[in-house]
Parts: C-alpha cells; sequence; structure tokens
C-alpha cells in the first residue's frame, strides 16, 4: 500500500484529493493543523498529522520521528498555500516559505518521496502579476532548483466545486439577479472542476514522469458572459441584470474592502491583489502537454460541475 502525505487537507482541494487518495487505496496522512475544521475528513481511515512548516529543525525532528514509527511516504503532495490574507507578506511566508522548509526538512531527515507535487496555479504565467502568483512562482523555482528531488508542478486554473466559496460569491450575486463583471472588455476564462484536478493530481503522481510542469483545465475557453450564462441556466434566472464595473471603479473598490478587511481583521475575497487577477483578461492556457503525457480527459464539463455544485450549495442552504 502506498503512503501519501496531503499537506492542506482541511481546505476545499486538499479535502478532494484526500478522498481520490483513499480511493487509490493509500494510506493517507492528512497535514492538517490541530485547530484545523474536520468537516470534510470525517473517512475513519484518514490518519492525520499536524507539522511545523515555520522551524525547520524541529520539522526534520518530527519527521524523523514520523519515519522510525511509520516508515516513510511514497508520495507527498504539497496542497497548502493561502491565497487571501491580511498581511501580504503571509504570500511569501506561506506560500514559499514554508514550502521550503518542508522540501529542505524531507530531504534532511532522508523522507524525500518517490514523487513531490506541488498545487501552484496558472496565475504564475506567463508573468506573476499578484503577489499570490509571485509567492507560487516562487515555490516552483526553489523546487526546480533541488538535486535529486523528484518533482511534478500542476498549475491549475480556476477551480470550482462543492465547498468553494469564491465562485459562490459570484452565485448568489446572480441569484439576486444581477451578474456584476469585471471591466468593460471581455474576459476569456478557462476552469477546472475539483474533481478533475484531484484526477489529474493522481495521473501526475501515478505516472513515469518527474520534474514536469503542467496547466490543468477542462480545455474548453470561455467569455465571461458565457460562464455567467450557463450559471444562469443552472439557475434557472430568467432574468439578471448585465453590469460591467468598468476597472478603475473596481480598483477603489477592492481598495476599499481591503481597508475595511485591515478594520475588521478579517480577510476580505476582494482586494488590491485580488483586482490584479480581475484586471487580466486572459486566462486560458494551453493543456495539450497534460492530456497528451497522462491521458487526461476530464469528467466535467463547465455546465455539468456548475449543476453539481449548485446542488451542494442548495443542500447546503447556502443558496
Amino acid at each position: 500500500m502506498k503512503k501519501i502525505l496531503i499537506t492542506g487537507a482541511s481546505g476545499f482541494i486538499g479535502s478532494f484529493l484526500v478522498e481520490k487518495a483513499l480511493d487509490e487505496g493509500m494510506e493517507v496522512w492528512a497535514g492538517i493543523r490541530s485547530t484545523s475544521s474536520r468537516e470534510y475528513l470525517s473517512d475513519a481511515r484518514i490518519r492525520f498529522i499536524d507539522l511545523n512548516y515555520s522551524d525547520k529543525e524541529k520539522l526534520t525532528a518530527q519527521l524523523k520521528s514520523h519515519k522510525q514509527e511509520n516508515g516513510k511516504w511514497d508520495y507527498v503532495i504539497h496542497n497548502l498555500g493561502v491565497t487571501k490574507c491580511l498581511d501580504y507578506a503571509d504570500f511569501e511566508k506561506i506560500n514559499f516559505g514554508y514550502t521550503k522548509c518542508l522540501i529542505e526538512a524531507l530531504a534532511e531527515a532522508a523522507m524525500i518521496p518517490e514523487k513531490f507535487l506541488l498545487m501552484s496555479s496558472l496565475s504564475v504565467y506567463p508573468v506573476p502579476e499578484t503577489i499570490y502568483a509571485k509567492s507560487k512562482l516562487k515555490a516552483e523555482i526553489f523546487l526546480k532548483a533541488q538535486s535529486g528531488f523528484p518533482y511534478v508542478i500542476l498549475r491549475p486554473t480556476g477551480v470550482y466545486g462543492p465547498r468553494d466559496m469564491d465562485y459562490l460569491l459570484m452565485m448568489k450575486s446572480i441569484k439576486a439577479g444581477i451578474d456584476v463583471a469585471a471591466g468593460l472588455e471581455t474576459q476569456r476564462l478557462t476552469f477546472i472542476y475539483v474533481k478533475d484536478l484531484a484526477k489529474a493530481a493522481f495521473l501526475a503522481l501515478n505516472s513515469k514522469w518527474t520534474n514536469k510542469t503542467w496547466f490543468v483545465s477542462d480545455g474548453d475557453e470561455y467569455s465571461d458572459k458565457e460562464y455567467s450564462e450557463i450559471v444562469k441556466h443552472a439557475m434557472d434566472k430568467r432574468f439578471v441584470l448585465r453590469v460591467r464595473i468598468p476597472l478603475p471603479v473596481l480598483k477603489a473598490i477592492s481598495a476599499g474592502a481591503e481597508l475595511v478587511s485591515k478594520i475588521t481583521k478579517k480577510p476580505s475575497t476582494l482586494n488590491n491583489d485580488k483586482y490584479l487577477i480581475m484586471k487580466r483578461r486572459n486566462w486560458t492556457c494551453d493543456v495539450l502537454p497534460l492530456w497528451n503525457d497522462l491521458g487526461f480527459t476530464p469528467d466535467y464539463d463547465l455546465k455539468r460541475g456548475v449543476e453539481e455544485a449548485l446542488q451542494w450549495y442548495r443542500g447546503k442552504g447556502l443558496l
């Protein structure tokens, strides 16, 4: 039985990675904080570990102890990261610093896995514009510079599905009868359903490939309006007012939202860094290498994925 560590396991993507690993028949170790919710990690087969990513010496000691008691992991999926935070320095600290600490500790503890998968982001390409994207690219560069450390990197586009709270905001707006679009020019968008992302991750782990990087999407491209129409159809909303907010106005709103978040000390989905994401017009990527190398084909197109996500939101009373 293969053993796997999945970091950031309590989150949206992480919890689906854990479920997929269990389906693959692996011994699954979920890396989560002791204070993290286990709402989506209720399977009795899951083993838990709270790793100290901020102190390499302590983390190395933890890993050595784990190896002695449980053996080494065959695979590691490093999914831990933040997409929003009050202090932008936390992007560097967590997305890069914690990654660096884990990689170095694995090496020092003689715990280098058969394959280390880093969950990165499409936003690093072609040029990282956000602080978030810069921190993710820095982690990629560090990983690629390691000698004798087999890795693969996934750069998913917009990930959606059950348990996600970011796309839920847009769906709530449409339910209320308002479709808000960022900017006056059309955005070109791509998506990947969370279960398909998990599928791609395990195809990468089980493949012959190492030291490779792939973009991940369902292979289709949409305009922002086409995406909205799919959501509206799935929600059976016939009359929705579409409002395009000019980027300068959106920039001011984002700055205001960030100021409020600092006062309330609660991270906001809308902030100055997120504005740069909304400002970008082209979110397309080339997934042919993923399809050719791994034989990946998505099980979900956007229509099916949105419908399943909506069903989950409704079941939870969120819509």
